[in-house]
């Protein structure tokens, strides 16, 4: 971003999570720990989705799909926590805030994109099974895919571009530990209403509009369910969605209690707390969530272990 953009920041210090030193290397202890475990319980995945043929469905593509999204998305926040911590630096540039933020925020709309898809898919399968394979093509898989790409990437490019004309002509510490955009406003000493204005409509619509499907889906399934004959048969077909429900109030939880509430009622603590659920403990659960709650998941995941484990030996 250049200096015309009446910005006299160049950079901006990241307070962390604690500025106790004890405190520090707890935390430096924890978020290693989940960022590995998001790491390799995600590469898993995809790992035994590509590997086994009985997993090449369109749940399953959109289950690597999202997996990939987790992986990426803790990856945009979490090693630079742990770079910072063992460089005993705090500190990010303008243009790598804005950059961390661009990605992070791309792949919040992915989750949150692949999340009504994934609703859709078991509304197709459950409602209306006898025409699953022609509604979920691969063809139609990869484009609702795609679209979702298209559509997260126009859809943060539009925020990160507007912040970047703002001023920034003062205070430079942000209050987390990475570059979000509620204190990146409350920094700036430029007017940005237009800012609040678009996170409150643009923004709540493409977080809205994704979730009103999952609603609308779910409402479906349940009275689909509610109609089965056997209340064995109708439990099966509902149990398949509940690793998706998880991760849905879980996900979605977290969004709401963090971008949808009055200014006002934030707080640094508030905050941080949320978003480390959202960032880091959110993508590591869903990997466990989905690979200890599915039969056939389960089965790939153990012979992907077994046959590496051999081959070691």
């Amino acid at each position: 971003m250049s200096s015309t953009n009446q910005s006299s920041v160049t950079e901006f210090l990241l307070l962390g999570l604690s500025s106790q030193p004890q405190q520090q290397q707890l935390l430096f202890l924890l978020f290693l720990i989940m960022y590995l475990a998001t790491v390799l319980g995600n590469l898993l995945i995809i790992l035994a989705i590509s590997t086994d043929s009985r997993l090449h469905t369109p749940m399953y593509f959109f289950l690597s799909n999202l997996s990939f999204v987790d992986l990426c998305f803790s990856s945009t926040t979490v090693p630079k926590v742990l770079a910072n911590h063992i460089l005993g630096s705090q500190i990010i540039s303008f243009s790598g805030c804005l950059t961390q933020m661009y990605f992070l925020f791309m792949f919040v709309d992915m989750e949150n994109f692949l999340l009504a898809v994934m609703a859709y898919d078991r509304f197709v399968a459950i409602c209306h099974p006898l025409h699953y394979t022609t509604k979920m093509t691969y063809k139609v898989c990869v484009m609702m895919v795609a679209g979702s790409w298209v559509t997260a990437n126009l859809n943060v490019l539009l925020h990160t571009l507007l912040i970047a004309q703002l001023s920034f002509c003062g205070d430079n510490i942000i209050p987390h530990f990475f570059c979000d955009v509620t204190p990146l406003l409350k920094l700036s000493c430029s007017d940005t209403h237009i800012n609040e204005l678009l996170i409150l409509t643009e923004g709540a619509v493409i977080m809205v509009t994704p979730f009103v499907c999952i609603l609308t889906s779910y409402i479906h399934i349940t009275s689909a369910v509610l109609r089965v004959s056997s209340p064995r048969g109708g439990w099966k077909a509902f149990s398949t969605c509940g690793s998706h429900l998880a991760v849905v109030c879980l996900f979605y939880g977290t969004i709401i209690a963090m971008y949808f509430n009055p200014s006002s009622s934030h707080s640094p603590e508030k905050d941080r707390a949320a978003t480390v659920l959202y960032t880091v403990v959110t993508p590591m659960l869903n990997a466990f969530i989905y690979s200890l709650r599915n039969r056939d998941l389960k089965g790939a995941l153990q012979k992907l272990v077994h046959r590496s484990t051999f081959s070691v030996q």
